[in-house]
């Protein structure tokens, strides 16, 4: 017995259902395009067997484990590391026995299609996760990846995949990539020129971070001037040694400024004091978005905002944790007037992609639309996390395509850390949009082989165009 239908997510009216799944089987197959994510470049410069089942599916996959504990699983009994090095569950097959006794928490969800969409087209399971087949799932798929096949670098030309992109910290020395590069190993594996550790004075270690920026860089980053050549020479080492085409940036809020030389320069000299009010922080934040476009229209980084987010909600959580462990949640976001002093700077420059992204879906059909309607910079971003299932996906496309069109999209990126879960999600992508323009199709909005095109291009020629890939 199949754990996936074969016509899921195609609509129920049978005439539609015929025209989606037209759509879907001319584009099912074309290569996957993951332009931002946050899988471990290691994996791939080591090539090395993943441990295990555990390690695999849910230590690193917030969404996993943010389901466990929001019913009363303590993230150590996931083996979530803590960051003071402090006891946490080391037992995989342990960690796999507290998931899969969970796993109808999952029902109706998008992890659980992704999940088993995994299981079974990665790993060939057909029986329903539960405890009573748990050990025999985590003997499978633990005798599965001590297989050549199941090693990072197969999985990854199994998959199809073209290009993917990773994450790096401005201060990362980009060792993975590096390697990957020398091996010879012919996958396109990227980095993302991430720099909130030295761009957020609301980041811990701030200051530090700052002193690292000047050692790597040579730059005086004492002084405004010094401080954004730094800047440029991390994000050339990025292109460079990493094949970098974006840079992405995760403020709370959408705000930018542009303000004159000299007050930015004064605006800096605060916040390297460590006296900055909230407020100052986050005009800093938004004065550097700016910056950072300006930088773009040098160097070709597409430009990525990640805001409407409130990060790392759970204090203890973050305390004992540290970040990105499943407690971002979504809050208001002003889009329109954040991004106005961005916008008069440098938002009719043809040569310049800013996707912004958000987890304020309100802003959607309100906002974020209308304004890449009009600006050519604008390219908006798939649906964020929380978004990123059949449902986040048909209000995308209901909310913003009157408005901004197909061609004002960004294609979709998987945003993960579940190597696992690319196929899956991209999968559910695919499909979602291919019922979505079926639905277009038979209401006479839009004409069927226009509908192929633009499968296509929603598939892989946007985000190809909009990342420069």
């Amino acid at each position: 017995m199949a754990l996936t239908d074969p016509d899921r997510l195609f609509p129920a009216d049978q005439g539609v259902r015929r025209l989606a799944r037209g759509l879907y089987e001319r584009v099912a197959d074309l290569p996957i395009l993951s332009p931002h994510g946050h899988c471990d470049p290691r994996w791939f410069a080591e090539d090395q067997r993943f441990p295990n089942p555990a390690e695999l599916f849910v230590v690193p996959d917030h969404y996993v484990f943010r389901m466990l504990i929001s019913q009363g699983v303590a993230p150590t009994d996931l083996g979530v590391p803590r960051v003071d090095g402090g006891e946490t569950e080391t037992d995989p097959r342990a960690i796999w026995r507290r998931f899969a006794e969970r796993y109808h928490l999952f029902r109706g969800t998008p992890s659980a299609m992704w999940l088993d969409h995994s299981f079974e087209h990665v790993f060939g399971l057909t029986e329903v996760l539960s405890a009573d087949t748990a050990d025999a799932y985590y003997d499978h798929i633990d005798a599965k990846l001590a297989e050549d096949a199941f090693r990072p670098r197969a999985l990854f030309e199994r998959f199809r995949i073209e290009a993917l992109s990773t994450t790096e910290s401005a201060l990362d020395d980009l060792q993975w990539h590096r390697q990957i590069r020398e091996s010879g190993w012919s996958g396109r594996v990227i980095t993302t020129y991430r720099p909130d550790a030295v761009v957020d004075p609301e980041f811990e270690g701030f200051a530090e971070n700052l002193d690292k920026l000047a050692e790597l860089t040579g730059e005086d980053c004492a002084t405004w001037d010094g401080y954004l050549n730094a800047h440029r020479a991390r994000r050339a080492y990025f292109k460079e040694v990493g094949g970098a085409t974006a840079s992405d940036h995760g403020h709370p809020t959408a705000r930018t400024e542009n303000l004159s030389q000299s007050d930015a320069a004064a605006l800096f000299d605060t916040v390297r004091s460590g006296k900055a009010t909230p407020d100052q922080a986050d005009a800093f934040r938004g004065q550097m978005l700016t910056e950072m476009a300006k930088m773009s229209l040098d160097d070709g980084l597409t430009l990525q905002i990640h805001a409407g987010s409130r990060r790392n909600h759970n204090a203890a959580v973050f305390a004992r944790h540290g970040r990105d462990k499943g407690f971002d949640i979504p809050g208001r976001t002003d889009w329109v007037g954040g991004l106005k002093p961005l916008l008069d700077a440098v938002g009719m420059e043809p040569d310049l992609t800013i996707i912004p992204f958000t987890l304020d879906e309100t802003t959607y059909g309100r906002e974020l639309a209308p304004m890449a309607g009009a600006y050519p910079v604008l390219r908006l971003g798939p649906p964020w996390w929380f978004f990123d299932s059949f449902e986040g996906i048909m209000r995308f496309r209901e909310a913003t395509t009157e408005t901004a069109g197909f061609y004002n999209t960004a294609g979709f990126n998987d945003d993960t850390r579940a190597f696992c879960s690319i196929p899956a999600r991209h999968d559910v992508a695919r499909r979602t949009d291919c019922a979505y323009l079926a639905g277009l199709v038979a209401t006479g909005r839009l004409r069927e082989d226009d509908a192929h095109r633009v499968a296509h291009d929603l598939t892989y020629g946007l985000a190809k165009d909009a990342y420069g890939l």
